[in-house]
């Protein structure tokens, strides 16, 4: 069941196109496109990882070869965006397998944290910790500060799909959280399609 926060989120976004209904907003899926079509990442090998996950066992993307495989990257847990998205995927979870395909969150929470997020919230997804945000980097999705070392930098939210083959098929280089799970379950069944 998706999060009341999740619901919330939708509604303030809502609220704020009936507000300004004479703005011409584009939507959620022409913005994920539009920055999607200038990825480089599409086509290219998917960086190796080993990441443990909620239970501190180690997950390996070689260990996933042969099946599709969902990766996305979010900034922290248990806060709204990442909540909708955690429990837009859990809820959409089985239309995934179907597919045969994994899905995985990564940030740079422990797994401890992880753990209590999963229960607080019913998750059914695997969240891996990437503690020093190396992944994250090598996918584009971290950004160092400006100011240079000894300031933060970001996690950048996105999105990859990567192919049996260990091919990344599609990438959302930047993200909208609510309704993203279920736009990467349509351009997963569009992928599956165009796969002989």
């Amino acid at each position: 069941m998706i999060h009341t926060r999740c619901l919330a989120l939708a509604a303030a976004v809502s609220g704020l196109a009936a507000g300004c209904a004479s703005w011409n907003y584009p939507s959620a899926e022409s913005m994920e496109a539009a920055a999607s079509a200038r990825s480089p990442l599409i086509g290219m090998p998917a960086p190796a990882f080993t990441l443990a996950d909620q239970d501190e066992r180690p997950v390996s993307l070689s260990s996933l070869r042969g099946r599709w495989v969902v990766v996305y990257f979010y900034p922290r847990d248990d806060t709204p965006g990442c909540t909708c998205q955690a429990s837009e995927f859990t809820r959409l979870l089985g239309r995934f397998h179907e597919m045969d395909a994994e899905v995985l969150g990564v940030s740079a929470d422990p797994p401890a944290r992880h753990r209590a997020f999963i229960k607080k919230f019913d998750l059914k997804v695997r969240l891996l910790s990437d503690l020093d945000h190396g992944i994250m980097a090598r996918y584009g999705a971290w950004a160092e500060s400006p100011l240079g070392p000894g300031h933060p930098g970001r996690v950048i939210r996105s999105t990859v799909v990567i192919d049996p083959d260990g091919v990344i098929r599609h990438h959302w280089p930047e993200v909208i959280p609510w309704g993203h799970a279920m736009r990467v379950r349509q351009k997963l069944e569009d992928l599956h399609a165009k796969t002989p």
